[in-house]
């Protein structure tokens, strides 16, 4: 469904930082949200007191919230929101911040997740994650994401014919781009079809190398007016489209729809250009069956399509169709909520040429693809922002 609404037309978006991640972690989640705000101060030239507006998501931040964070960094945003909505967050933090910036509620928006990782954080995130996803599926000896993708993976391949080569292929040119980004957690570690075929079972039919790799760390991006970017002499990418939904094709037996099918007409129609124009797309990849899923949802093919697409496309970042060029959390590492943002960093830095040895060639338009907050069977958070070359 197509609507008219007020552009995105002068918003600005710079300085993508990375706070590096690290598999465990002492430090709490306020160490790296910190960090992150430190380095977007240092890296933007742009004082603390001159950022008047923050969005922040976590999942380990509590019992504190964004409020709590600007009395412990120090910071007097007049504009504040916490979005705690996993991969979701990162495309919604933008599109809110951007509407922010151009209604005169704040001048400079800091968009900062992170959160950290210690040896059992991650089972104590799962069981308060979702009182009704813990005591729908608890009972029955289920719990987490491994089954419930598990779960989406097996009706997808029976239903559309795929196979774990096709979700190998994903992860597979995902490590290939991670062996060029010095940021990835599998910088080092190469990834084959073979190795990734020979895995073991974590629930079938989703084995290790479908699975993300939870770390500590942090990403942020600031959001801006062009014109301010511009006198502030930065990088920046503007921003096309965006679009969110949350709980849609609830009647759904097993997930197989996301958000993005509802409104991605308008996201192409708000900036004027169609899949075909893009140059590169990041999806969030907390297993790779999503990541079919998007390609379908949001135009690049028919629904059930994707396997004979990724059959025909070269995904690396040197590639006819770069997917996650910086790795993406399978490759690069999924530190909580910031897994979400990891899709827009690597998208700012392509857009202003600061990809490094994983640049795609004259790149001027990415698409970055949110899904985020799973409970018991299905996603309830969609998003997506095209960006373009300034």
């Amino acid at each position: 469904m197509s609507r008219r609404r007020q552009s995105y037309e002068g918003v600005a978006v710079a300085v993508p930082v990375t706070v590096p991640y690290r598999r465990y972690s002492t430090h709490g989640a306020h160490w790296f949200v910190g960090q992150a705000l430190e380095a977007l101060v240092r890296e933007s030239g742009i004082s603390k007191d001159q950022i008047d507006g923050l969005t922040v998501s976590s999942f380990s931040l509590g019992p504190d919230t964004a409020v709590g964070i600007t009395q412990h960094l120090g910071v007097s945003p007049r504009w504040l929101d916490f979005l705690p909505n996993g991969g979701a967050s990162g495309v919604m933090a933008l599109r809110r911040a951007a509407r922010a910036v151009q209604s005169g509620d704040a001048d400079v928006v800091a968009c900062v997740a992170g959160d950290t990782n210690h040896v059992d954080s991650f089972r104590m995130m799962l069981g308060g994650f979702s009182y009704f996803a813990r005591d729908a599926s608890y009972p029955y000896g289920a719990g987490g994401p491994n089954s419930v993708f598990a779960m989406v993976t097996a009706h997808y391949m029976r239903k559309y014919g795929a196979r774990r080569e096709h979700f190998g292929k994903v992860a597979v040119s995902q490590r290939f781009n991670a062996n060029r980004n010095p940021l990835a957690v599998f910088h080092r570690q190469t990834l084959s079809l073979d190795e990734y075929i020979a895995a073991r079972a974590i629930s079938d039919p989703v084995h290790l190398y479908d699975c993300v790799m939870p770390c500590a760390g942090a990403e942020a991006f600031l959001v801006m007016s062009e014109a301010r970017a511009r006198a502030q002499g930065l990088r920046y990418s503007v921003l096309r489209g965006a679009i969110e939904r949350h709980n849609a094709f609830a009647d759904d037996p097993v997930m197989e729809r996301g958000g993005w099918l509802v409104d991605r007409d308008d996201l192409w129609t708000q900036a004027g250009v169609s899949p075909d124009q893009i140059d590169f797309i990041q999806t969030y990849d907390d297993y790779p069956v999503i990541v079919l899923i998007q390609f379908e949802d949001l135009g690049f093919c028919a629904k059930g399509e994707a396997p004979a697409f990724i059959d025909s496309h070269d995904l690396r970042c040197v590639g006819d169709f770069p997917n996650n060029t910086g790795g993406g959390q399978l490759s690069a590492g999924q530190a909580g909520a910031a897994g979400g943002f990891i899709g827009v960093t690597e998208t700012l830095r392509q857009l202003t040429g600061q990809a490094g040895d994983r640049q795609v060639r004259q790149a001027q338009l990415g698409l970055v693809s949110g899904f985020g907050m799973v409970t018991y069977d299905r996603c309830l958070c969609t998003g997506a922002v095209l960006l373009g070359s300034a």
